[in-house]
């Protein structure tokens, strides 16, 4: 029984041992392994839709290495299937934890980092400076672009798990008030419980899409 409001994002609440982060590979065991070589209606599915997410990153990143965007793709898929996870009842909802996401974005953001400042240092040095910034605020915004610029990572973690933490909470509340309500009002509880979860899988697929295209944006500013 849950003694706190978050409980439920509490890695150890249900089995007493961290091994709910089990739940970030759990995926894995439900696919069979017929389901990679004998194509089916999901597997087209899903082709179309690594097809369509690669044409995409392929315009955003504009680079000339080939497979570059099978990274992104995967950290699609590895994040959209997480959120998907933490939609059923008694599992762990990992991208809801600064740590998974944390380590998601901030290696990202620092392998794009030493990229550039490594081999396009003049390039990187010329986004401190906006074109047409006046000579007097040039030295402000250098301050202001440099943090803006640190502060990627952080932003993208907290996005994705602010976003994951604020619908748990909200069909949490909801769901304690039950037992103390009318039938009738249990009946519109359920309606509204049900319309919240089909929100919560359409912010779980935009989630996982805005992560990851801002990636492709912070990607595409070191060429």
């Amino acid at each position: 029984m849950m003694t706190n409001l978050f409980s439920s994002f509490d890695p150890t609440t249900m089995l007493n041992t961290s091994m709910n982060w089990v739940s970030t590979i759990t995926i894995l065991m439900f696919l069979p392994s017929m389901y990679w070589l004998i194509p089916s209606r999901m597997n087209m599915i899903w082709i179309k839709i690594m097809s369509t997410l690669h044409l995409e990153f392929k315009i955003l990143i504009s680079s000339p290495i080939k497979g570059n965007t099978l990274i992104l793709i995967s950290l699609f898929s590895f994040i959209l299937v997480n959120n998907f996870m933490g939609m059923f009842p008694y599992i762990f909802t990992s991208t809801s934890h600064m740590i998974l996401t944390l380590s998601l974005a901030l290696p990202l953001w620092l392998s794009f980092m030493i990229y550039g400042w490594l081999n396009n240092t003049i390039h990187m040095l010329a986004h401190l400076v906006p074109q047409g910034t006046p000579p007097i605020l040039m030295p402000f915004m250098v301050c202001i672009e440099t943090i803006s610029n640190i502060i990627r990572p952080g932003t993208l973690a907290i996005r994705l798990s602010a976003n994951m933490i604020a619908g748990h909470l909200l069909m949490t509340l909801l769901g304690n008030t039950g037992p103390s309500l009318s039938m009738l009002m249990l009946n519109l509880l359920i309606i509204s419980q049900i319309l919240l979860l089909i929100l919560e899988m359409a912010v779980s697929v935009i989630q996982s899409y805005v992560f990851t295209v801002l990636s492709t944006l912070y990607s595409s500013e070191v060429n």
